[in-house]
């Protein structure tokens, strides 16, 4: 698996295909560069890709440490200037949503547009935030359950594949408890609306069936922003219905970048 260094931290990444404009595919919160393995292999039909482990995530390295979304984002800036990327499509799901979104804000020269896979709340709701709060002191404390059960109950469908649930749950709950409990403090650490002020790429966000970012709030955020629906599929939208997230995606680059 290549790696590349950046400040002292082994960042692994996979490239596949040819063409530009090239592709970062970003991933969430406890999660690795597989989940959007669909996507990848799709868009590397016609365009250079690279699907990257954040740092603390899949085989990256793993310090001790705050995780903030500013250090993702500075780590894929590094990985597009080191491999030569040139202007990428940055797509980010979940925590990776609203890192690409603070690349399009601090990095404007390294990217020609963003897609936000359900991304992560820009504004976390009171009650919300109490919920994650109290997961995250569980973490901290050595009880992995809420952890557990919030991603099997929160971020799936009824009707969801029990097989890809499994799935999911095996690779987020592998992430160490250290890493788990400092990334999702970034997250909630995240001032969404002040980054998305900032930010004027063209940007596509693609709702959950529960968006966790309501469409006309997003709007409100970034007004320049495509808003896309999936249907059929929770939180993980890319692995549920990818051929919906593929197609969208293309329909935006088509006519807004």
């Amino acid at each position: 698996m290549p790696t590349i260094e950046h400040k002292g931290t082994k960042l692994a990444y996979e490239e596949k295909g040819s063409g530009t404009p090239a592709f970062v595919f970003v991933h969430g919160w406890t999660c690795d560069r597989s989940f959007f393995a669909a996507q990848a292999e799709h868009f590397a039909q016609r365009h250079r890709v690279v699907s990257i482990d954040l740092r603390g995530h899949g085989e990256s390295d793993k310090p001790q440490g705050p995780y903030p979304i500013t250090a993702y984002a500075d780590d894929i800036a590094h990985l597009i200037t080191t491999l030569r990327l040139g202007k990428v499509v940055a797509v980010g799901h979940s925590m990776g949503g609203i890192t690409v979104l603070q690349l399009g804000a601090a990095h404007p020269d390294k990217v020609a547009a963003i897609v936000m896979v359900d991304p992560a709340p820009l504004v976390f709701p009171p009650d919300l935030k109490g919920a994650i709060d109290q997961m995250v002191s569980a973490i901290e404390s050595g009880n992995q359950e809420p952890r557990r059960q919030f991603i099997a109950d929160a971020l799936f469908l009824p009707t969801s594949d029990k097989k890809l649930v499994d799935r999911v749950l095996k690779v987020m709950m592998a992430a160490p408890p250290h890493v788990a409990g400092a990334a999702m403090k970034g997250i909630l650490a995240f001032d969404g609306p002040a980054v998305a002020k900032q930010c004027s790429v063209p940007a596509l966000h693609l709702a959950g069936a529960t968006p966790l970012n309501p469409p006309h709030l997003m709007s409100q955020w970034l007004p320049k922003v495509v808003n896309g629906w999936t249907v059929g599929a929770g939180h993980f939208n890319m692995m549920e219905t990818p051929d919906q997230v593929n197609s969208m995606i293309e329909g935006f680059l088509r006519h807004h970048v």
